[in-house]
């Protein structure tokens, strides 16, 4: 387990936050929902190029916390399965095709 990822399970066990993953799922689609109410901002409804604004790296920190209370309680690696999907998303590059292609 990553520096990060057990810096978040002591911080959650230390103010005893073990809410069910149904509770850590939703917070996670909720916070991925302030990321993108901040790139609306951001871009003007999508008319402009983006402008940074301090503020989304809040959110962003947000939807990261969430991400990791998820990879824990299913002690998921994050680093592992970065890893992986890295290694993935080579394969289908190397194929010809873009990272977010359907082909494996």
């Amino acid at each position: 387990m990553a520096d990060f990822q057990k810096k978040v399970d002591n911080f959650m066990k230390d103010n005893k936050m073990n809410n069910p993953i149904e509770y850590r799922f939703l917070d996670l689609i909720s916070e991925l929902g302030e990321v993108a109410k901040e790139m609306i901002k951001m871009t003007d409804y999508g008319t402009k190029k983006s402008k940074f604004r301090k503020e989304i790296v809040s959110e962003l920190g947000d939807a990261f916390y969430s991400l990791i209370a998820v990879a824990n309680y299913y002690d998921v690696d994050l680093e592992e399965a970065l890893n992986l999907i890295l290694q993935k998303y080579s394969k289908r590059i190397k194929k010809g095709g873009h990272s977010g292609s359907d082909n494996e």
